[in-house]
């Protein structure tokens, strides 16, 4: 009995309704869309919402786990997180179900429990494991009808990026709980829908992995083929136009009465400000920020100039910024925290003659409308100065949509690119992406090895040079995936065509396109892989040249023509490792 749930559509969602009522009060029920011969009915009663287990070929199964977010109850002591729907970039930011009233640890409770089994069901390592993963179905709360229980607006599929615990804050006592950072899956080959009957097959035990594979979303085969690596090319992005929204509907758009259009919040609820804190005006503008208009204001920062040549205070903050993004550390910190750490970036990396002043860019990078600052009272907002940070000490930081952008590996890429290239191409660039805690963003390959420890032998002055010993920790290559894409090219450069003649054979190398090492992090296999020049290998791993979407290979310094990458029909390269590269370059074509 399995029908489609349609992306943005809202659905009545009491409980225990008759599954054959297809519509109560002007909109489709729930329960008839969802209805099974052998499934349990769906509940939507809390937040995390399991469906059963079933024992089938190759291990247990769920068939999905229901997510429902109900902004009514956000900022309350029962529910004092803020769940964020950023459904035009994919994103999704869900919090736990532990509460300052729990005696039980964090992860200990029925909902976390859940999504955590889930996360490690994600992050599996093969094809056969994540056919295995429970999809997230998305669902947020909306009233209708003058009433906000009982209708639900649903919001996609989602798989589970990341996993961190925090501290939150209620009844003015602090605890912990987990974040959970999805991803929404693009659903547009589908026509922005869910056929229920992928779920009833993911539920139904004679069926094998493969089997159920069949009835899923182009979106979630790839990610089961490919893992996390093709997410930034499988994620929901910025809804269609407007000619397109009968096909593709809107999220928030519904086919009912207009009188019910201002009766739901919005899927962004503002972020809570903490007790006891003043904050600034929110900045204009950050409404919907894309990808591209975070990007834009990155190249177009407001710097000062002296003797011509730009500061490098905001760049360097910005950085700083993008960093705890990175490390998965809360975006806003305080004005010592800040000082300490961005002062020794600026006496380090600024120009020589430039005076070290983070109060400067803590305070106007505000111009950005990428930066927040909380925490300076009303009176002293106009002209802030560094003894009244000093005094206050306020919080400053990546506004919360701009970090919800950079927690996206690919996005977070591009931006680093983007800053290093406007402003920071004289400087030392392995040296400032280490002290950033951003080690491996320089190059396409990262960092491929790790010293776990070094032992100094100590010599005479007049003596041998002193040695170093040390235990480093290497990625190991598949040699037959190296062979085999040699193979089949020849050895030939898949950019310049250079073949080249050793002694007894010709000679080519091997470049990842997403690279293996840290903070890359991509997978070794044939997709990933290009048959290059020895050349062309240090220029491509050194970001000097890049590959469009057409295959036009073109320098990063002055996009001039470099050549035209050849392909092999039993040689598919992954597109969205490409992309990955581009960003990293700075040079996202994509839009």
């Amino acid at each position: 009995m399995g029908d489609q749930l349609r992306v943005g559509e809202v659905l009545r969602s009491g409980r225990n309704t008759d599954p054959d009522e297809q519509v109560i009060e002007g909109y489709r029920n729930i329960h008839h869309v969802t209805a099974s011969r052998d499934l349990a009915q769906i509940q939507l009663s809390k937040g995390i919402n399991p469906m059963a287990q079933v024992k089938a070929a190759g291990g247990l199964r769920r068939p999905a786990i229901l997510i429902r977010s109900s902004p009514w109850k956000a900022g309350s002591v029962e529910t004092p997180w803020h769940d964020v729907f950023d459904l035009d970039n994919g994103h999704v930011r869900y919090f736990g179900d532990h509460r300052v009233d729990h005696e039980v640890a964090v992860g200990k409770t029925s909902g976390n429990t859940l999504l955590l089994n889930a996360v490690a069901e994600h992050q599996a390592s093969s094809p056969e494991k994540r056919a295995l993963a429970v999809p997230l179905l998305l669902f947020a709360s909306v009233t209708r009808n003058k009433t906000p229980k009982g209708y639900v607006q649903f919001c996609g599929v989602g798989v589970i990026e990341h996993a961190e615990v925090i501290e939150q804050e209620a009844k003015g006592s602090p605890f912990l709980n987990y974040r959970y950072d999805i991803a929404v899956l693009d659903l547009s080959s589908e026509d922005d829908q869910v056929d229920w009957a992928w779920i009833e097959a993911r539920g139904n035990p004679d069926l094998t992995a493969t089997d159920v594979l069949e009835y899923a979303p182009r979106s979630w085969r790839r990610w089961v083929e490919h893992g996390h690596a093709v997410l930034p090319e499988e994620r929901r992005r910025t809804p269609p136009s407007d000619g397109d929204a009968a096909a593709h509907p809107r999220i928030g758009s519904r086919s009912h009465s207009p009188e019910d259009d201002n009766e739901s919040p919005g899927l962004l609820p503002a972020p809570r400000i903490p007790s006891g804190r003043t904050t600034l005006p929110p900045q204009s503008g950050l409404e919907g920020l894309t990808e591209s208009e975070l990007m834009s204001r990155l190249r177009n920062l407001r710097v000062h100039s002296k003797n011509g040549r730009a500061s490098r205070h905001k760049p360097l903050a910005l950085l700083w910024g993008i960093s705890r993004v990175a490390s998965g550390k809360p975006r806003l910190a305080s004005w010592r925290q800040f000082q300490a750490e961005t002062g020794g970036l600026l006496a380090e990396f600024g120009h020589p003659d430039s005076q070290v002043t983070p109060e400067y860019p803590f305070w106007h990078l505000r111009t950005s409308r990428l930066w927040d600052v909380h925490g300076i009272p009303p009176d002293e907002i106009v002209k802030p100065h560094a003894a009244t940070f000093d005094r206050v000490n306020p919080e400053g930081g990546m506004t919360e949509q701009a970090g919800q952008l950079l927690a996206d590996p690919f996005v977070r890429s591009q931006a680093v690119a983007i800053l290093r290239e406007s402003y920071l191409g004289d400087v030392d660039q392995r040296a400032l992406m280490d002290r950033l805690g951003l080690a491996g963003y320089e190059t396409a390959s990262g960092r491929m090895e790790e010293v776990e420890d070094e032992v100094h032998d100590e010599e005479g002055n007049s003596g041998p040079a002193s040695r170093r010993r040390t235990n480093v920790a290497r990625i190991v290559r598949d040699a037959r995936l190296v062979a085999k894409v040699k193979w089949l090219h020849g050895d030939e450069c898949q950019v310049c065509g250079l073949q080249l003649p050793i002694r007894f054979t010709n000679y080519s190398e091997a470049a990842h396109i997403r690279g293996l090492g840290r903070p890359h992090n991509g997978p070794d296999e044939l997709e990933n892989l290009l048959v290059l020049c020895p050349n062309h290998h240090v220029q491509f791993d050194g970001l000097a040249i890049y590959i469009r979407r057409d295959g036009t290979v073109l320098s990063t310094r002055d996009e001039s023509w470099v050549g035209e990458l050849r392909r092999h029909p039993d040689h598919v390269i992954s597109e969205a490792h490409l992309r990955y590269h581009r960003a990293l370059c700075g040079r996202d074509d994509r839009s």
